[in-house]
C-alpha cells in the first residue's frame, strides 16, 4: 500500500467509497449505510475477514465491489468470487461493468474461455473472477489455478456463505472446498462471506470456518416491501384455478414457484391455456434458454416463470409477486424465496398456497441424504481395490448410488480427505475415515424441525413476517402490520366457476409418455453382463396414467402406491384413467405380457386382465418373477445395479410362439427406473413379437 493510501483517514477513504458506490449504481445521491461502511472498512482498510448476514436487496454486492475497486486502486490484487449460480454471476458481471469493473466468469458454459481468461488474469487485466463453486473441485483448477489465485488475489468473496454449512438450507459439498482455500491464503488477504439467510446456528458455524478475527454484521430481516399470505384451497384444482383467475391481478411480473419439475411444465401449459404470458423454467432447462427466459422477466415479456427452486439465489431483478404452488421444506428456504420479490419497488405480494402432498415431496428430497454408512464403504472399499483414478461413470456400475448420489457423496469424502479427485476421476488416499452418524443424525433432526415449522407458519395466527424472521433468530423480528394476520394483505380465495371445471379437465387429462431406455448403462461387463451400446431391440414410446408427483391423478396413484395400502384391484376412477389413456392413445396391440409384481400381485393381475377384456386382446405371457430372493427394488437408485438385478429376478414366461409376430402391451403397475420394462421389452422382442408398448399406472417421476 503507498504511503499516501496509508495516511488517508477514514473519512477520506468513505468519501472515495462513496464515489465508487454512485458509479456503481448509477444515482448521484447514493450514499453507503453505516453497516455497509463498516464492512468495507474491515476489508479496504483492516484487511479483516468479515461475515454480513443481511436481508435481500440490502446491498452486500455493493460492499465487495466498492472493497475491490478500493483495493485494487491501492495495489491489490483481483477479487475472487464463489458464486452459486450462473443467474447469479451473470447479474453480477453487469453490475460491476457499469462501475468499470472488468469482471470475468469461469463456469461449465464457457469451458473454451478459460485459457484466455487465465492470461488477462496473469496480466493483471482482471479486477473481480466469478467462479462457481464447482471449478474448486476439478483436479485442475484446484491444483494448478486455485493455489495462484489464492496467493494473489486482493479479496476473497464467499456469497451464499449458507451453503458452506451442513445446517444451512442449501448445502453444498463444493462449497467445502473453500474451507481448505481459506486455510491457503496469505496474512493480510480481506474475505468477505455473505448471505440472507441463515439463522444463528449457521452463523457460527460459518464464522468459525472463517477462522480468525471475523466481524460478524447481522442485521435485520425485514423485507419492507413484501405483504406475505396464505390462500388454503382444498383440491389442485381449486389451486390452479385460483392462479388462472387472480394471476394478472398480481403487481408486474414475478415467480410462480413449484416444488417439482414436472409441476412447472404443468402449470405452465394451463395458464398459457388460459391466455397468461408464461414459460416453464427449471434445471433441466437449457442454459442458453434460461439466460433468455431471465431477461424476458427483468423486461416485463413475461407476467411469470413458473419455475422450481433453480431459479433461486441471487436472481437480481424488479419482480412485483411471488407465488409459491406448494410449501417448501423449511421456512428459511421459503424465505429465500419470497426474497426474489420486491427488490426496487415499494409493494411486492407474496402468496403461499399449500398442498396436501407438500410433504410427500419433502419425503422423496429428503430419501436423497447422504448415503447409508454400508453404501460409502461399499465405494471406499472399490476404490482401494482398484489402486488406480477411476472415473464417476465406471464406479457407478459398482456401487448402489444414482451418478447424482454418488457424485456428491464422493465431494464430501473428498473434503474428509478419504478420497480424491485427480484427473481420471477418483482415487483412495488410504486414510481412515468414520461415518459420523452424529451428526448425520442432527441434520436429519434439524431438517425434521423445519418442516414442522413450516406446518406451523401455515397454520400461525401471527404476523407471518415476524414469523420468518423469528425462525432465522433475527432479534429485532416484530410485527409487520403488511401480512394477511396482520391485516395489512387480504386475500381472496373465491375462484370462478369456469376456471375451476378448466382446471379440472386439464388435471382430469390423463396420459404421461414412457420414453424407452435406447443404450445400455456403461460398465455393465464389470457385473458379469454382456450389455452395452445402442439397445437394439427396444421398446415404443409408452404411458402412464400420471406421475407420482403430478397435481392431478397423482394423489390418487400417491395413495394406491403407500407401504400401508393394501394390494387390491384397480380403483375405479383409475381404471377410466387407464381407458381414457388408451383412447387417446391407441396402441395396434393383439396381446398383452404383465409385469408379475411380488408385492401387489392382485393389482397387476387385475389390471392385465381388465385390458384383456376391454381390448379383447389375450394375456400371453408374464414377466415373471424367478429369483425372489433378489429384492424387487434392488439397485434401483443405480442404472447398471438395477439391470443386473433386474435380469436376475426376472425372466419371460410364454408359450413357445405365442408371442411371434404380435404387437404386445406390456402392463405393469409402476415404472421408476425403466430397466424392467426394457428387459422385458427386450426378451418380448427376442421372443419374436413385431413391437412392444409399455402401459403403467403411475410412473416414478
Amino acid at each position: 500500500m503507498s504511503a499516501a493510501a496509508t495516511e488517508a483517514t477514514p473519512a477520506e477513504v468513505r468519501h472515495e467509497a462513496e464515489a465508487h458506490l454512485r458509479a456503481l449504481v448509477g444515482r448521484d445521491d447514493a450514499v453507503l449505510r453505516e453497516d455497509q461502511w463498516a464492512a468495507i472498512e474491515a476489508l479496504a482498510v483492516h484487511r479483516r475477514r468479515a461475515l454480513v448476514v443481511q436481508r435481500t436487496g440490502w446491498g452486500k454486492s455493493a460492499v465487495y465491489f466498492v472493497s475491490t475497486l478500493l483495493l485494487r486502486s491501492r495495489g491489490a490484487g483481483p477479487t475472487v468470487i464463489v458464486s452459486p449460480l450462473l443467474a447469479l454471476m451473470r447479474n453480477q458481471i453487469a453490475a460491476a461493468e457499469r462501475a468499470g469493473i472488468r469482471a470475468v466468469t469461469i463456469n461449465s458454459t464457457n469451458i473454451g474461455d478459460w485459457e484466455p481468461i487465465h492470461d488477462a488474469i496473469n496480466a493483471g487485466e482482471v479486477d473481480v473472477l466469478l467462479v462457481s463453486p464447482e471449478r474448486l473441485n476439478n483436479p485442475g483448477f484446484r491444483d494448478e489455478v486455485l493455489p495462484r489465485l489464492a496467493a494473489t488475489a486482493g479479496l476473497l468473496v464467499v456469497d451464499e456463505a449458507h451453503c458452506i454449512s451442513d445446517w444451512g438450507h442449501d448445502f453444498r459439498p463444493d462449497y467445502r472446498r473453500i474451507r481448505t482455500m481459506l486455510d491457503d491464503l496469505p496474512e493480510g488477504i480481506p474475505v468477505l462471506a455473505t448471505t440472507a439467510t441463515a439463522n444463528e446456528r449457521v452463523t457460527e458455524d460459518v464464522q468459525q470456518q472463517l477462522g480468525r478475527d471475523v466481524l460478524v454484521l447481522r442485521g435485520s430481516l425485514d423485507r419492507e416491501s413484501l405483504r406475505l399470505g396464505v390462500v388454503r384451497l382444498p383440491t389442485a384444482d381449486q389451486r390452479l384455478a385460483w392462479l388462472a383467475d387472480h394471476l394478472a391481478e398480481q403487481p408486474g411480473s414475478g415467480i410462480v414457484y413449484c416444488l417439482t419439475v414436472a409441476a412447472t411444465q404443468e402449470i405452465a401449459d394451463y395458464l398459457r391455456s388460459r391466455g397468461h404470458e408464461v414459460a416453464a423454467y427449471s434445471g433441466q432447462t437449457e442454459p442458453t434458454e434460461r439466460q433468455a427466459l431471465e431477461s424476458d422477466l427483468i423486461a416485463g415479456k413475461v407476467k411469470a416463470l413458473v419455475a422450481t427452486s433453480a431459479l433461486g439465489m441471487g436472481f437480481d431483478a424488479t419482480l412485483g409477486f411471488v407465488v409459491n404452488m406448494g410449501a417448501p421444506s423449511s421456512p428459511v428456504s421459503y424465505y429465500q424465496q419470497v426474497g426474489r420479490a420486491g427488490r426496487g419497488t415499494s409493494e411486492a405480494t407474496v402468496v403461499l398456497l399449500p398442498a396436501t402432498e407438500d410433504r410427500d415431496i419433502w419425503a422423496y428430497f429428503a430419501s436423497l441424504a447422504f448415503p447409508r454408512e454400508e453404501l460409502v464403504r461399499q465405494t471406499l472399499e472399490v476404490l482401494a481395490q482398484e489402486g488406480r483414478p477411476i472415473s464417476t461413470a465406471a464406479l457407478e456400475p459398482r456401487v448402489e448410488l444414482n451418478r447424482t448420489r454418488l457424485e456428491t457423496m464422493l465431494k464430501v469424502l473428498d473434503v474428509d480427505g478419504a478420497v480424491r479427485r485427480v484427473r481420471g476421476g477418483w482415487e483412495s488416499t488410504g486414510q481412515e475415515w468414520s461415518y459420523d452418524e452424529e451428526r448425520y443424525a442432527r441434520v436429519r433432526e434439524a431438517r425434521e424441525r423445519e418442516q414442522r415449522a413450516m406446518l406451523d407458519y401455515l397454520d400461525t395466527d401471527r404476523c407471518r413476517m415476524w414469523f420468518l424472521r423469528d425462525q432465522l433468530d433475527d432479534p429485532a423480528a416484530e410485527p409487520c402490520g403488511r401480512c394477511d394476520n396482520c391485516g395489512g394483505l387480504t386475500l381472496s380465495s373465491a375462484v370462478s366457476q369456469a376456471a375451476v371445471e378448466e382446471a379440472q379437465q386439464r388435471l382430469a387429462r390423463p396420459g404421461v409418455p414412457i420414453a424407452p431406455r435406447k443404450m445400455w448403462p456403461v460398465g455393465m461387463d464389470r457385473l458379469g453382463v454382456e450389455l452395452k451400446g445402442k439397445i437394439a431391440a427396444a421398446a415404443e414410446e409408452g404411458r402412464a396414467v400420471a406421475r407420482l408427483t403430478d397435481l392431478g391423478y397423482g394423489q390418487a396413484l400417491r395413495e394406491l402406491f403407500r407401504p400401508e395400502t393394501p394390494d387390491g384391484p384397480v380403483p375405479v376412477p383409475l381404471v377410466r384413467a387407464v381407458v381414457e389413456v388408451l383412447g387417446d392413445w391407441r396402441p395396434p396391440v393383439d396381446g398383452i405380457v404383465v409385469v408379475e409384481s411380488a408385492t401387489r400381485p392382485t393389482l397387476t393381475a387385475d389390471l392385465a386382465d381388465g385390458l384383456s377384456r376391454y381390448l379383447q386382446v389375450p394375456v400371453l405371457g408374464r414377466w415373471a418373477v424367478v429369483a425372489p430372493d433378489v429384492a424387487p427394488g434392488k439397485g434401483s437408485m443405480n442404472s447398471a445395479q438395477r439391470v443386473a438385478a433386474v435380469g436376475r429376478r426376472s425372466a419371460l414366461e410364454a408359450e413357445p410362439g405365442a408371442l411371434e409376430g404380435r404387437s404386445v402391451l406390456l402392463v405393469d403397475d409402476l415404472v421408476a427406473t425403466g430397466w424392467s420394462l426394457t428387459l422385458a421389452a427386450r426378451a418380448i422382442r427376442g421372443a419374436g413379437a413385431a413391437a412392444v408398448h409399455p402401459l403403467t399406472l403411475a410412473a416414478q417421476a
